[in-house]
């Protein structure tokens, strides 16, 4: 009655003979008897409390490496150490969980915002509000470069985001600027690239608001036609006899799926605040 196949101790234990066989290569649960002649395992049925024990460890996360050490260890003394190090990893991956959840949220919105988005190049006012970003100055005029050494920009920035521990789910949605003084004098020179963030990451070097302020907005899905789009969108303005309040911003709304060929494809949103005369 206490000898138990492989087959029977996974069935009792609803797990797998596979996973046992593992455990026993493993040396965390070697079969009490193993016959010669056939290579059968057997498992006495006292071992399941050791299953038990294996089990709960791994649904509190923990590593087979780890349980397998405690289990070497035989130290009773060293579980509460040992659990208190899992909470604190679980902690940092609720926080990750957290962060993706966002990035998941913002993703769906920003879709939605393409899939219903004007027609390419319509012109609109938008009220939108504070924004906070990691902003990085790449020293190098975007405009000035093909779309090469933007790709290039954005591993300088990605690297800035991990020295800085930025959770790499906030790199979905990036952007560039033009600074105002550059706009009052007609210059098309954009060298910062940054990066939303959440409200309540804190402020360090590269961190900026970009104000609550009334927005003149054109819509671009070319980053070849994002100057063309963006002198348009300054020509109306003028028109209109708006003031230029505030730096030029060209966000990318969504990264488009790149299908049948490698070029990054980006559906922009150009922004520059205003106020009505």
């Amino acid at each position: 009655m206490d000898k138990l196949s492989i087959g029977r101790m996974a069935e009792l234990n609803h797990t797998s003979v596979q996973t046992l066989r593992y455990y026993d290569k493993l040396g965390l649960l070697k079969p009490e008897f193993v016959d010669e002649e056939t290579g059968y395992r057997y498992y006495s049925i006292k071992q399941c409390a050791r299953l038990d024990m294996i089990h709960y460890m791994k649904v509190l996360g923990m590593s087979l490496e780890n349980i397998m050490a405690w289990f070497d260890s035989e130290d009773i003394t060293s579980i509460p150490v040992m659990l208190h190090q899992q909470a604190i990893l679980i902690e940092q991956k609720r926080k990750e969980l957290e962060q993706m959840d966002k990035a998941i949220q913002l993703s769906i919105r920003n879709y939605n915002t393409y899939m219903n988005a004007p027609e390419d190049g319509s012109i609109m006012l938008q009220h939108i509000p504070a924004r906070k970003i990691y902003c990085y100055d790449s020293e190098v005029n975007i405009y000035e470069h093909p779309l090469e050494t933007y790709e290039y920009i954005l591993r300088e920035l990605r690297n800035q985001a991990i020295v800085n521990h930025l959770p790499m789910a906030y790199f979905c949605n990036v952007g560039s600027i033009i600074r105002r003084e550059a706009l009052e004098r007609g210059q098309f020179v954009s060298t910062e690239v940054f990066l939303f963030v959440d409200e309540d990451f804190e402020m360090q070097t590269g961190v900026e608001i970009i104000p609550e302020h009334e927005y003149a907005c054109i819509y671009c899905s070319s980053f070849f036609q994002e100057r063309e789009y963006a002198e348009r969108l300054l020509n109306h303005i003028r028109d209109k006899g708006y003031e230029v309040i505030g730096d030029y911003i060209c966000e990318v709304v969504v990264e488009l799926p790149v299908f049948h060929t490698d070029e990054r494809k980006m559906f922009m949103k150009l922004q520059v605040p205003i106020t009505k005369p």
